[in-house]
C-alpha cells in the first residue's frame, strides 16, 4: 500500500468529483441506514433498488474508468494483478471470514474443505473483495476494441443469468450472502465495465462530444434494466418496493442480479455524465472541495469511515428522532473529513 503524493495533472477532474460523491454517498448511507426516522429509499434492501443501493456500483463503474485509463497510459497487467490481488487480501483481512471456531477440536472437524466451504461465502465478499475479483475478471479483455468489451460484458451478464437460474438464486438466498457473494464478479463487470466504455468516449470526442452518447446510453441503460425485471410483468420503478414477488428477475444488491447491474450501468453513466458536464464542459477545471478530498483517497475514506461510525453512533440509538440523526450524521461527517483532509494537506493517499 503506498501513501506517496499524487500527480493532479494525469487525473480526470470529473472522475475525481464522481468518486468523491460516490464516497460521500457511501458514508451516509452506511452511517443512517439502521435508524427507524429514515426513509426507506435511504436504506439497503433484499427486495428492490433503493438510493442506498445504488452507491456501490459507482465504485465500480470508477474502478473501470480508471482501469481503462491506467491500460492507456502503461500500466501493465501484471502491475494491475498485484493490485487486485492486494484489494483481495486487504478485504479478507478487513471484512473477516465466515464462522468462528472457539476450540481447535471444532475447527479440526472441519478439515480443510469444510473450513474453505463455511468461510468465504458471506463476509469476505464485499466491496473491496468484489473490486478485486472483478479486476481480475476483466482484465483480459481490458485492451481490447470498445465492441469486445461490451460483446464480453452481455456475455458475464447472461452467464451470471444462467448460473442464477440453475442453482446460484436460490443457494445464496438459503446462505444469505451479500453483494452477490462469489460468483458476485460476473454481474459486477456490468456497471466497470460500462466506466471502462466511458473512458473511451471521453477519449474519442472530448467531454463535450461524449456526453451526448454517455447520456443516452445511461438512458438505454437504466430502462433496460428495469424492463428485465418486468419479465412477470410490470413491477415497480427503481426506488420502489417491489409490485411482484422477489425472484431472480428483481433488482437487488444482495443478488447482483441482471437487472439490478444493468441498471446500475446506466445510472452510473448518468450521474457521471452529470460530473462531466459540471467539471468539463460548463465549469472547466471547477470542483468541490469536498468531494475532492474523498475522490483522490476514498481508499481512506472507506478504511476509516467505518470506525469514525461505530465511535459516534454510540450517542444514537436505533430509535433516535429526526433532529438527533441529523445532528449526529454531520458530526459523523465532520469527523470522517476532518481526518481525510489531514491526510490530504499532508500529501499522504492511501493506494494498492
Amino acid at each position: 500500500m503506498k501513501t506517496s503524493p499524487i500527480d493532479r495533472s494525469s487525473r480526470i477532474l470529473s472522475l475525481d468529483q464522481f468518486r468523491g460523491y460516490t464516497v460521500a454517498g457511501m458514508f451516509l448511507v452506511n452511517f443512517i441506514g439502521g435508524f427507524a426516522a429514515v426513509h426507506d429509499v435511504l436504506k439497503h434492501h433484499n427486495t428492490y433498488n433503493s438510493y442506498a443501493d445504488t452507491i456501490m456500483p459507482h465504485f465500480f463503474f470508477a474502478v473501470g474508468f480508471a482501469m481503462r485509463l491506467g491500460v492507456t497510459k502503461g500500466t501493465t497487467k501484471r502491475a494491475m494483478t498485484m493490485r487486485c490481488l492486494g484489494l483481495i487480501l486487504l478485504g479478507f483481512v478487513f471484512y473477516n471470514l465466515d464462522g468462528s471456531y472457539k476450540t481447535w477440536e471444532s475447527l479440526g472437524e472441519l478439515g480443510w474443505g469444510g473450513f474453505f466451504e463455511k468461510s468465504f461465502l458471506r463476509n469476505p465478499f464485499q466491496a473491496l473483495v468484489h473490486i478485486g475479483f472483478t479486476g481480475l475478471w476483466i482484465l483480459p479483455v481490458l485492451q481490447r476494441r470498445s465492441r469486445d468489451l461490451v460483446l464480453y460484458g452481455v456475455g458475464s451478464g447472461l452467464l451470471h443469468l444462467g448460473l442464477s437460474a440453475w442453482f446460484w438464486y436460490e443457494f445464496l438466498m438459503k446462505v444469505r450472502v451479500i453483494d452477490g457473494g462469489p460468483l458476485g464478479f460476473l454481474s459486477w463487470s456490468l456497471p466497470t465495465l460500462g466506466g471502462a466504455l466511458a473512458y473511451d468516449a471521453v477519449k474519442k470526442y472530448g467531454a463535450a462530444g461524449a456526453l451526448k452518447p454517455i447520456l443516452q446510453w445511461g438512458v438505454v441503460l437504466s430502462v433496460g434494466g428495469y424492463l428485465i425485471s418486468c419479465v412477470h410483468g410490470w413491477e415497480a420503478p427503481p426506488f420502489w418496493p417491489p409490485w411482484n414477488p422477489v425472484d431472480l428477475w428483481t433488482m437487488t444488491q444482495r443478488a447482483g442480479s441482471l437487472s439490478y447491474q444493468t441498471f446500475s450501468a446506466g445510472f452510473s453513466l448518468l450521474v457521471y455524465g452529470l460530473f462531466l458536464w459540471w467539471c468539463d464542459v460548463k465549469k472547466p477545471g471547477l470542483d468541490l472541495g469536498v468531494f475532492r478530498t474523498f475522490g483522490t483517497n476514498a481508499l481512506a475514506g472507506y478504511l476509516i469511515h467505518g470506525m469514525v461510525g461505530d465511535a459516534v453512533s454510540k450517542f444514537a440509538p436505533k430509535d433516535s428522532p429526526l433532529y438527533w440523526v441529523c445532528f449526529v450524521t454531520v458530526v459523523y461527517f465532520l469527523l470522517t473529513w476532518s481526518f481525510i483532509r489531514a491526510l490530504e494537506r499532508r500529501n499522504i493517499f492511501l493506494r494498492l
